[in-house]
């Protein structure tokens, strides 16, 4: 009797702890998913910046411009991971577009203002990637609790659920923007 009492105290223990790992795993995810947009509103933030500097170069290039004001916009109003990494994908291809067109007025890569801002979005776009693979790395973690045997049986319980990367689905897009000084 004294060894059936004992395995079901260990047992109930033993769920306790994988319980609290989940509930860690999900207040981690949580943070390192703040962590990320913290990063896009302050690339948000900054592209109002770079498009006035380049406008007065770029007269011509209004479609790449209203590209990627449309691009930052619909980056904004994504409601979860999967559709926000489809916006940032289109979001960072729009930067790359306006990059590279840059690359053809000298005077504007030669405009302070403008290597400013280059410099500060690629810092942006390093703390962007790195953000976004730590979450990534909790969400593996998270993913592997919950189909992990005996866990699994925890995760059912209190209905965790495998959480979705933030990945870019198109192999092109998977290229960081672009940034030459």
């Amino acid at each position: 009797m004294e060894y059936v009492i004992g395995g079901i105290v260990l047992l109930l223990l033993y769920g306790i702890v994988i319980y609290n790992k989940f509930i860690a795993l999900q207040a981690r995810g949580e943070a390192s998913w703040s962590d990320i947009d913290v990063q896009l509103r302050r690339r948000y933030n900054l592209i109002p910046n770079l498009l006035n500097a380049v406008k007065g170069y770029m007269d011509h290039e209004k479609n790449t411009l209203e590209s990627i004001t449309q691009a930052r916009v619909q980056s904004k109003a994504a409601s979860n991971v999967l559709e926000q990494g489809a916006a940032e994908a289109t979001l960072a291809n729009a930067i790359g577009k306006i990059m590279m067109v840059a690359e053809a007025y000298p005077d504007l890569k030669a405009n302070q203002n403008f290597i400013d801002l280059q410099q500060q979005l690629a810092e942006i776009e390093d703390a962007i990637q790195n953000a976004r693979r730590y979450y990534n790395a909790v969400v593996r973690d998270f993913n592997t609790l919950v189909e992990s045997f005996p866990s699994l049986f925890i995760a059912r319980m209190f209905k965790f659920l495998k959480r979705d990367f933030f990945e870019i689905e198109n192999a092109e897009e998977r290229a960081n923007v672009k940034i030459s000084f």
